[in-house]
This record gives C-alpha cells, structure tokens and sequence, in this order.
C-alpha cells in the first residue's frame, strides 16, 4: 500500500488542482503549527501528510499533559491513544473552546468514551482482521468531498481488533459513513461518525486506521487497472495517466482506491478547518468592531 499512497498524493494534488484549486491552496498554506499528532503504535497518520506535504507537529502520548494547544488547531491522535487523566481534561478544553478532533479506532475507548461517556462508546466486539462493504449516509458533507463519487462497490479495511461505534446519544451524533456488513458481523453500523460540542468544537471518529496497510479486490472493477481507474473516475486526462504511468504500474484500481480514499479524506478535514477557522476569526474581528 506504500506505493499506492505515494500515487494517491499524486491524483489527489492533479484532481484538486482541477475542480477544487481554492481548495488546494489552502492545503498548501496550513503552516506547521495548525496540526498536532500525538503519536501512536498502530497508526500513522503523519506518513499520509508526509506524502502530501502538509506539515504538522509530532508528540508524544505524555506531552499532551504539557502542550498548549489553541482553538484554531486540528488535534489528531493515532491509535490507541493512551492519554493520562489530565491530557483527557486538556483535550477536553480544547474542543470546548471550538478546537478540532480527529481519532481513530482505539481512542474510541481511550479517548472519546472517557471523555463523552454519554454519548459514545465501544460495544466490546471487536472486529476481525476483516474488510466490509460501506455505505454513504451524507454525501453532501465537506469532509467527504471527492469520495465515492461514482461507485457503490466500496471496500473499508478493518484492523483486526477494530472497535465498532456504539451511539449512545443519536440526536447529537451524525453518521457519514455506514456498513451493514459491519452491523451484522460486528453488531454496530457506523464507520465515520462527527459531533460538535462546546463552542464551535469538532470530533471526528472513524473505525480503523488513517494509515491503511491492504485493500481487498471483492470484484472485477477492484481487480482492474488503477490507470483506467485514475482516467474514468478521477478525471485525469490519457496524458496525465501516461506521466503517472510507473506510479500506477501493477497496481490495481482497489489498492488506488483505498488509498486515495483516505488521502483526500484528511485533506478535505484539514481544508474545512482552515476555512471554519477563517471564518470564525473575520466574524471576530467583525465583532470586534462593531463593539468600538
């Protein structure tokens, strides 16, 4: 999957550059400091920002006692998120102070349960070392801009020991992204899930991880050409697909797939911040002035 993340960095940037180039901008303007990535033994989401050239700030599970962190900065922690009682009650003012969340897999349990016990938790079935079929229950949302466009045939890897969504205040708790297979192995639908809370804060939960390390060919479509793929459904033109050519050698529209799933994905949560951020300082200021 390693190559096939190196050429998904690739389409995402030409695809962007294409129908979103306001968009990619402000990718290519998120300075060092706007992104914290506490780090993890599972996960890594800081090689899929490595590869797009965003830059972020790494620690350590222990610094999040220590770290000051601001409301304009996107938090993300790699699974499993082992975080003392006291980074819990820092990650907490955060959000409510409008910060920006972003978790996978076992923070569920270590994060998100301990922190908003009322309103998820994990159902104690984890999952196999498995892949499930999902569904799109928002399609309109930003963070999922430029995703399952076209298909209904899409594949989510879970990491064995995945632990599925339990939601416990469902009025609070929007789905982006479902999966009856998930519901009926492992007793939960929700994949991708988001809630606000405080003032202007954002959790965003998925099962499994940012970082993906398979994809599963169930079909003849996932079993085809990745190029074919890059030129009917991302929009590359026959001559774009030829300059990618060693990139998306042997490689099959499934693994692309997989992988340029979750690229544009924290791409389009880091574009939403930014924006949500701009937007809240000019409303600020605007305030502000109003005042004088």
């Amino acid at each position: 999957m390693k190559k096939a993340y190196q050429a998904s960095a690739k389409i995402m940037e030409k695809r962007m550059a294409k129908e979103r180039p306001e968009d990619l901008d402000v990718l290519k303007k998120v300075s060092e400091t706007s992104i914290i990535i506490v780090a993890g033994a599972y996960d890594k989401i800081e090689l899929v920002l490595d590869l797009i050239n965003v830059p972020y700030v790494l620690i350590q599970p222990s610094q999040v006692d220590s770290i000051e962190l601001r409301p304009d900065q996107i938090l993300i922690i790699n699974c499993p998120g082992n975080i003392s009682d006291l980074g819990l009650k820092k990650i907490e003012s955060f959000v409510k102070r409008g910060g920006f969340l972003f978790t996978t897999d076992w923070a569920l349990l270590n994060v998100l349960e301990k922190i908003f016990p009322n309103i998820v938790k994990y159902n104690q079935r984890p999952t196999a070392d498995d892949c499930v079929s999902i569904q799109v229950i928002d399609k309109e949302n930003k963070f999922l801009e430029g995703l399952f466009d076209n298909q209904d045939d899409f594949i989510w890897w879970l990491e064995g020991s995945s632990y599925p969504i339990q939601i416990l205040n469902k009025n609070k708790v929007k789905v982006l992204v479902n999966s009856r297979e998930m519901k009926e192995k492992y007793g939960e639908a929700p994949i991708v899930i988001t809630f606000d809370y405080g003032d202007g804060g954002t959790i965003l939960h998925m099962v499994s991880h940012y970082y993906l390390q398979k994809a599963e060919l169930r079909s003849n479509r996932h079993k085809s050409s990745a190029k074919g793929y890059v030129m009917s459904e991302m929009g590359l033109s026959a001559e774009e697909a030829q300059e990618m050519e060693d990139d998306l050698k042997d490689m099959t529209l499934g693994e692309a797939e997989s992988a340029y799933s979750t690229t544009q994905f924290i791409s389009n949560v880091i574009v939403e911040q930014q924006k949500n951020v701009e937007k809240r300082n000019k409303q600020k200021k605007q305030k502000k002035k109003e005042n004088q």
